[in-house]
């Protein structure tokens, strides 16, 4: 079954990409995915202050910059993984950093 784990964390510490790939936890992550052969797709996103959040009420499509939530904690990049069952999936999130700091949502994806 597919997963989305979607990375959220604080974006104003979030780590650059040199230093996540200096990363001894992301390293240990990314080879147990690759053991798994779990990941089928992921990006890491650009912050929130280059979204741009869009809503249709009565017929009128609403353009605003920035994120639809207010909050200090935001979806940051999103995984998309395979796995046999949600136990497998909650393993394989709670070996990524942004569980021990952030939060890892899964979600089932409909297929």
């Amino acid at each position: 079954m597919k997963y989305t784990l979607l990375i959220c964390d604080d974006e104003t510490v979030s780590p650059s990409r040199e230093e996540l790939a200096a990363d001894p936890m992301m390293q240990a992550w990314e080879a147990d995915l690759a053991s798994r052969d779990a990941l089928k797709a992921g990006a890491r996103l650009r912050p929130v202050a280059d979204a741009t959040s869009v809503r249709v009420r009565d017929g009128e499509t609403l353009v605003s910059d920035g994120p639809f939530a207010e909050t200090k904690d935001f979806v940051g990049g999103v995984a998309i993984i395979e796995a046999a069952d949600l136990d497998e999936a909650i393993a394989v999130a709670a070996g990524h950093p942004w569980a021990h700091r952030g939060v890892v949502e899964i979600r089932p994806v409909w297929e």
